[in-house]
């Protein structure tokens, strides 16, 4: 902990909206077990891996979210960095 403060990295430790950051990260990670790692039948790391990679590039680019008026995380992003630029 000491070497993370000499670096000036800040942890945080409580407080308000932390418990939405740990809702969505256990939502994804719930999703990734059950898209990818509970399916395959696990021999070595590097299959695990390509699996891992296989799976976030599907979930950010061809998988519909209802909370996105089924559209895609790439398609939302790339529409707020479009209106970005038009502002």
């Amino acid at each position: 902990m000491a070497t993370l403060t000499e670096a000036g990295v800040r942890l945080p430790m409580g407080g308000r909206g932390q418990y939405l950051d740990r809702t969505l990260i256990e939502r994804l990670w719930r999703s990734l077990k059950q898209g990818a790692i509970h399916l395959e039948e696990i021999n070595d790391g590097f299959q695990t891996q390509r699996d891992v990679k296989n799976w976030v590039a599907f979930y950010s680019t061809e998988r519909t979210h209802s909370a996105l008026d089924p559209q895609t995380r790439d398609d939302e992003n790339w529409a707020g960095l479009e209106e970005q630029k038009a502002a």
